[in-house]
């Protein structure tokens, strides 16, 4: 049996938010304890934060996929905002969304081939790729086969977990977009 006919609960509801946000700090934990109080109370004290524009200069040096990246995540950002926020079944939300996936697919494939974080091999950030590679086309299968909820549920995470979370994690002290805006 399908949900397509049954009335449409909140995509994001407070448990699956606070679930989310349960996530966020255990990944936090985990990164935090390869490093002791001191290392980290040293790092905090060397940083100078001083907010700016853009960089485009230090943006134009990076490689290509880095390039790729950005401009596909922004992409999705974008389109997934107002997927979002729109009416939802319409040709026009089904057009987004296609726009939206090639989006999506597009920054999570190109996140594997950047590895500056943890010095040429994967990170944590890396799982969150994985999981939008393999949490993607469930949601398209979710909304092939009429299963509404669960589509609207997926897709609402891959915006959560797959660009708002992942891109906080990018201004991370001495990434390139703490550097670009920040540093």
């Amino acid at each position: 049996m399908t949900d397509a006919l049954q009335p449409r609960q909140p995509i994001l509801r407070p448990r699956d938010f606070l679930i989310t946000l349960a996530i966020t700090a255990a990944i936090l934990v985990v990164v935090g304890a390869q490093h002791s109080p001191a290392q980290w109370a040293a790092y905090f004290a060397s940083l100078h934060v001083s907010p700016h524009g853009p960089d485009l200069a230090l943006l134009a040096a990076q490689p290509i996929a880095i390039k790729l990246h950005i401009a596909a995540a922004l992409s999705a950002l974008v389109i997934g905002t107002v997927q979002l926020l729109g009416v939802k079944g319409t040709a026009l939300h089904r057009v987004l969304g296609w726009s939206w996936v090639a989006a999506m697919g597009t920054t999570a494939i190109s996140s594997l081939f950047i590895r500056e974080l943890n010095h040429g091999s994967f990170s944590f950030i890396h799982l969150l790729s994985g999981w939008v590679i393999i949490a993607l086309p469930m949601a398209l299968w979710a909304a092939r086969t009429a299963r509404v909820r669960l589509h609207g549920r997926l897709m609402a995470g891959l915006f959560l977990g797959g660009l708002i979370i992942a891109g906080l994690l990018t201004f991370i002290p001495g990434r390139l977009m703490w550097r670009l805006f920040l540093g």
